[in-house]
């Protein structure tokens, strides 16, 4: 049987929560994010070890219903809000809180009010401080929340940074500026009462005075680091995701030969080259450059090998450099990223060498491989 697969560390995501829990005070609630089938890891698999989160963050509300089925009772935020009027309905059927970020929304939610006692009279203003995505001007934004403050809403002021990731970077401060001094008018205008969330996992951690009510913890709950330069470990985050696959055959080659398409590899000396039963068909990567590698278990053996991946990677194959291990089997286990403490390569290591991000990595793995939950 082809050995493709994904393991699911649920020990591993309870406790990078517990890293976020415990770096908020105590009045802060985690709203932990789960769109995009929890970034790739699956949705169901995944809530188990989120019960401590105090809400979820889906992208749309089709994922929120996914989740009600799935018989979670906590809130739930559509981040990205609702698309028609007819969704504010069923989103207040669904029990489901909303970001408002466009006057159409405004208007659903003036002509339809929830039940007084529904989590849905709490609803999430989105201000733009200079990601330019979505949200109400600073000066749009008190006539938006006066209206809503009278109809009986409750009020989150919400915002995202567009560069928390590198914290020295000068958007940082201009955003927050902004964000401050329009949560100040609005508790000075409206309504003392309102509340405010603007860190995703990198504000979390580069800005511990800007944790406010709410924080939104999206990929450092999965194990990859959301600061620039600064790894998971260093971060004492734990992966979630280790993707794994098996040497399906091994062969030497001598120096000249080339390997995979478009012969972009060609050996300068003689190899033993392993082909490993996985590829952009199960979501590795295929345009990783010459860094990327794997690491190789013999069995019976504790310690790993590293070997670089060579050639093109394939819808269903990669080819590896097999030279400096001793002995290598068909059969051997191929770790394509995980856990580094154990010898394997990040998920940020691979995205570095495909020139993209964990986020893309993890949110693209496919259904093919086998998927087993620890």
């Amino acid at each position: 049987m082809r050995s493709a697969s994904i393991i699911l560390d649920s020990k591993a995501l309870t406790h990078n929560l517990n890293c976020v829990i415990d770096t908020v005070s105590d009045t802060t609630k985690v709203l932990a994010m789960v769109k995009a089938d929890a970034y790739g890891h699956g949705i169901a698999h995944c809530l188990p070890a989120l019960k401590d989160a105090d809400g979820l963050g889906v992208a749309c509300f089709t994922e929120a219903q996914h989740i009600r089925e799935l018989g979670w009772d906590k809130i739930l935020v559509l981040i990205e809000g609702v698309f028609s009027e007819t969704e504010w309905q069923q989103s207040i059927e669904a029990q489901c809180q909303s970001i408002i970020h466009h006057q159409d929304q405004v208007q659903w939610a003036l002509n339809h009010l929830p039940p007084e006692n529904s989590p849905c009279r709490t609803v999430w203003l989105k201000l733009n401080t200079g990601m330019n995505r979505l949200g109400f001007e600073s000066d749009e934004l008190g006539d938006v929340a006066q209206s809503l403050v009278d109809a009986g809403y409750e009020l989150i002021l919400t915002s995202h940074f567009a560069n928390a990731d590198a914290p020295n970077h000068p958007s940082n401060a201009k955003q927050i500026d902004t964000f401050t001094q329009a949560l100040q008018q609005l508790r000075e205008q409206v309504d003392p009462s309102i509340k405010a969330s603007l860190c995703n996992s990198a504000g979390i951690l580069n800005f511990k005075a800007c944790h406010f009510d709410w924080v939104r913890p999206g990929i450092m709950l999965y194990g990859s680091s959301p600061v620039e330069g600064v790894s998971a470990q260093t971060l004492k985050l734990k992966p979630v995701m280790s993707f794994k696959a098996s040497l399906m055959a091994i062969h030497n080659i001598a120096a000249g030969t080339s390997v995979g398409y478009g012969s972009r590899f060609v050996a300068n000396r003689p190899i033993v080259k392993g082909i490993v039963s996985i590829g952009y068909g199960d979501g590795y990567p295929r345009v990783v450059d010459g860094s990327a590698w794997v690491s190789v278990q013999l069995a019976g053996e504790h310690s790993s090998y590293k070997c670089p991946v060579i050639g093109r990677v394939a819808m269903d194959m990669i080819a590896i450099d097999l030279t400096d291990v001793p002995n290598p089997k068909v059969g051997s286990q191929v770790m394509l990223w995980g856990d580094p403490e154990l010898g394997a390569p990040s998920v940020d290591e691979i995205a570095e060498s495909a020139h993209t991000l964990g986020y893309e990595l993890l949110c693209r793995v496919t259904q093919r491989p086998l998927r087993e939950v620890l």
